[in-house]
């Protein structure tokens, strides 16, 4: 009989001391893979969807459980890429341990993988009930321009958008400012988008 082989999730590195992801301090896990090919991207070294260091949901919570005394009271974890999304099976399974010790969790997604088709839209509405802040790194709200920016479309990511603000998910939109780009304009349609529903 074959023995169940454990669920590993590719991670390209850890961050101890983060200060910019979340509430408080925060241990930041960066996992690999990415389907956006964003102009701007800070971590490109991510895309690649094999790399990474190998590890099971349990070992990596153990590894970073070991940093709880720098989150005193209000931080926690922040899951962030690549796009974790890509990985939801294995971002389920770490976030239920984290929870289990009441541990602060954050999603930091572009949402790119977004979809209300199953099965992703059922493990994603599992994984809300596990997370306590999404992070939503909003590229452009215009979708020719997300395009030009990204590589893909944003239809589904405007809807995800929506669909956190609707169900009332903590949600924080994060986006980064280029000079001379329609930043402002764009930023306050996406905040009528969520306030309209």
């Amino acid at each position: 009989m074959e023995e169940n082989k454990a669920l590993v999730g590719h991670v390209h590195s850890l961050e101890t001391f983060g200060l910019v992801d979340g509430p408080g301090v925060r241990t930041v896990v960066f996992l690999q893979g990415c389907r956006m090919r964003c102009r701007y991207c800070h971590n490109p070294e991510t895309w690649s969807m094999s790399g990474g260091e190998e590890w099971t949901a349990k070992d990596l919570f153990n590894r970073v459980y070991r940093y709880r005394t720098y989150w005193k009271n209000n931080g926690g974890i922040t899951v962030s890429g690549g796009e974790p999304l890509l990985q939801i099976d294995f971002l389920l399974e770490f976030f239920k341990l984290a929870k289990a010790k009441g541990i602060h969790t954050t999603l930091d997604t572009a949402g790119n993988p977004f979809t209300r088709e199953e099965p992703f839209f059922g493990k994603f509405r599992k994984l809300m009930e596990l997370t306590d802040l999404v992070m939503l790194d909003f590229k452009e709200m215009d979708g020719v321009r997300h395009k030009e920016l990204t590589g893909v479309a944003n239809d589904n990511i405007l809807d995800l958008a929506r669909y956190l603000s609707d169900t009332g998910k903590d949600m924080w939109i994060r986006h980064v400012l280029v000079p001379g780009s329609p930043t402002r304009k764009m930023i306050l349609r996406l905040c009528e988008v969520c306030l309209m529903n």
